[in-house]
C-alpha cells in the first residue's frame, strides 16, 4: 500500500472532541468521485445493514450531524452530513462501486487499518484482565469513574508513584511470564494477566499498603510539568 494512498484518506480524516477520528460522509463522497450525493446515501444505506448484520450498532458508526456551507461572503446554509467511524468506512468501501479504482484501494486500505484497529482492542482487553486482577475487579471504566476524571483524561496520567509502580511491576512480570512459560492465544494471556495483577494486589495487602482504587488522583503529568516550568522561571526572573 503506497504513501500516496494513505494520504487520499488520511487528509480528510478529522478528530471530534473527545479526541475520536472520523471521516465525513460528504468528504467521502467526493473522494470516491460519486458526482450526486444521493448516490452515494444508497451505498451508506447499505453499508449500515451490514453494520447491523454484523451486529454492531448502526449509531455507533453512524452519526448523523449538520454540517455549515458557504453560499457566498454573507450567506451560509446547513445540509446534512454523517461522522463516519473507520469501520464504517470499512463497510462503505465493501458497498460502493467496485469498478472504481479509488474504491478498490479504499477497500485495502480499510480492511488493514480496521484489522489493526482490532488488534488495539484486544490489546485494550488484555490490559482491562490486568486491572481487574490489580484494582479488584474494576475495569479501567470503573477505575476512571472511581477518581472522578474527565472522559479526555487517562487514568496513567494521573497516578502517583505508589500507584504507577505497583502497575509498572504489573505490566512487566505479565510480559516476563508470557514469555517464560511460551503463554499462547488471547484468553490465556488475559487470564495470565489477570493472575498477575491479582498476586500484586495480594502483595500489597500483605505488606499493609493502600489498595490502589484507594490512591487519590494526581495532577496531570503535563500539568505538574507545565506548574514546574513555570515555578522555575519565576524563580529566575
Amino acid at each position: 500500500m503506497s504513501d500516496q494512498l494513505i494520504q487520499v484518506f488520511e487528509q480528510i480524516k478529522q478528530i471530534n472532541d473527545y479526541d475520536q477520528e472520523y471521516w465525513s460522509a460528504r468528504d467521502m463522497a467526493g473522494i470516491l468521485k460519486y458526482a450526486k450525493y444521493a448516490n452515494f446515501q444508497e451505498v451508506i444505506d447499505k453499508a449500515k445493514q451490514s453494520c447491523k448484520k454484523s451486529g454492531q450498532s448502526i449509531q455507533n458508526h453512524f452519526a448523523d450531524v449538520g454540517k455549515m456551507i458557504e453560499l457566498g461572503k454573507t450567506a451560509s446554509r446547513e445540509i446534512s452530513d454523517i461522522m463516519l467511524s473507520r469501520y464504517a468506512c470499512y463497510l462503505i468501501m465493501q458497498n460502493a462501486d467496485p469498478s472504481k479504482e479509488i474504491v478498490a484501494r479504499g477497500q485495502t486500505y480499510f480492511a488493514i487499518q480496521t484489522r489493526r484497529q482490532e488488534l488495539n482492542r484486544n490489546y485494550g482487553n488484555f490490559m482491562n484482565y490486568g486491572y481487574m486482577g490489580l484494582y479488584g475487579g474494576l475495569d479501567m471504566k470503573q477505575i476512571h469513574a472511581r477518581k472522578k476524571l474527565k472522559p479526555q483524561e487517562k487514568i496513567l496520567d494521573h497516578m502517583g508513584s505508589e500507584e504507577l509502580a505497583a502497575n509498572l511491576f504489573r505490566t512487566t512480570q505479565t510480559d516476563a511470564k508470557l514469555r517464560r512459560e511460551n503463554i499462547q492465544g488471547e484468553a490465556r494471556a488475559n487470564q495470565t494477566h489477570f493472575a498477575v495483577g491479582k498476586k500484586v494486589r495480594q502483595t500489597i495487602k500483605e505488606l499493609g499498603g493502600t489498595m490502589p482504587e484507594r490512591l487519590p488522583a494526581t495532577e496531570a503529568i503535563k500539568q505538574s510539568r507545565k506548574r514546574v516550568k513555570i515555578s522555575t522561571k519565576k524563580q529566575l526572573a
